[in-house]
């Protein structure tokens, strides 16, 4: 099969109709499936898939709400395709572009094309000012260079899109995920269309969790492989500037000072071992690291062809 389409749901009921309609005439001529996965649904969207679903539509219902990218997730393990869309179920992305994208994957032999949403067609104040000021931050911190983290729509290789490891709340940082795995990715503007039905399940409160996932993101993605990097480098700086600290004060100590009553003190023991807790946490980082690829018999690489002339 050459595509799957997935389409995370929640509370999307009175959009299950036209989606359908302009799939259906978007991927007119592609070999494609419909991978819709119901994300603890509280209306009648499971009643409206049911009922209206083509033959080449799949519906996951999920027990209960596990969030976009869980749904995501679990559309992802289910699709058969050789290529996986992923897409908002609201309409607000359009079907239309995704011919466009395999094109433009297929032409420039790419592993992943992202959509940029060209014309937003979201409030201003609660949707884009937030959107461009944490595309910004995402940005300057991974190196990753996306201008839209936010859009759905989104093109992949199947092998790509099933190796991403999303969970938690990281549909946000796909391009980071896509990076890390060493795919070539790029960016083309796609439609943007105003919500006519239901209303947004986002609003301004996701900003902590955003900037919660974009540490965790900064640090995997430049310790993953190495904590000890990070732990030991704090660890010996602070365990230095402790020790520093006491050997200046038994000094002034030798020199008949009283040093008892300093904060200084204080300060010096706590920097000491505050950087030998560091140190340690390391090393433990670095076992659970090993015994994560070990156990499993994972590898630290992902290989993309093997080019042999001796065959």
């Amino acid at each position: 099969m050459k595509l799957s389409v997935v389409i995370p749901l929640m509370n999307e009921a009175e959009s299950i109709g036209p989606l359908f309609d302009a799939l259906a005439s978007a991927l007119r001529g592609i070999e494609h499936e419909i991978v819709l996965v119901d994300d603890g649904s509280t209306d009648s969207t499971v009643t409206e898939i049911e009922r209206l679903a083509p033959a080449n539509a799949r519906l996951v219902v999920l027990n209960k709400n596990y969030g976009q990218t869980a749904a995501m997730s679990a559309g992802i393990d289910e699709a058969q395709g050789e290529l996986i869309a992923t897409m908002d179920g609201d309409l607000q992305n359009d079907p239309a572009d995704i011919p466009m994208m395999i094109a433009h994957l297929e032409s420039k032999k790419l592993d992943v094309v992202a959509g940029r949403r060209a014309g937003r067609k979201d409030g201003m104040v609660l949707r884009k000012i937030p959107s461009r000021i944490a595309n910004a931050m995402i940005r300057n911190l991974t190196n990753v260079h996306i201008r839209d983290y936010g859009c759905t729509l989104k093109v992949f290789k199947r092998d790509v899109a099933k190796n991403l490891g999303l969970y938690g709340e990281l549909h946000r940082f796909i391009p980071v995920l896509v990076q890390l795995y060493g795919a070539r990715m790029e960016e083309v503007d796609v439609r943007h269309h105003a919500r006519k039905y239901g209303k947004s399940k986002y609003g301004i409160g996701r900003t902590l969790k955003v900037l919660s996932d974009l540490l965790f993101m900064v640090f995997y993605q430049k310790y993953a492989h190495r904590p000890m990097h990070l732990f030991g480098s704090l660890g010996f700086i602070t365990l230095f500037l402790g020790l520093g600290i006491d050997l200046y004060l038994l000094a002034l100590k030798v020199l008949g000072h009283d040093i008892g009553g300093r904060p200084l003190l204080s300060l010096g023991v706590i920097l000491t071992f505050i950087g030998i807790q560091l140190i340690t946490t390391g090393f433990i980082a670095e076992f659970i690291m090993r015994t994560y690829y070990e156990s499993q018999n994972k590898k630290p690489y992902i290989i993309r062809e093997i080019v042999d002339k001796s065959k």
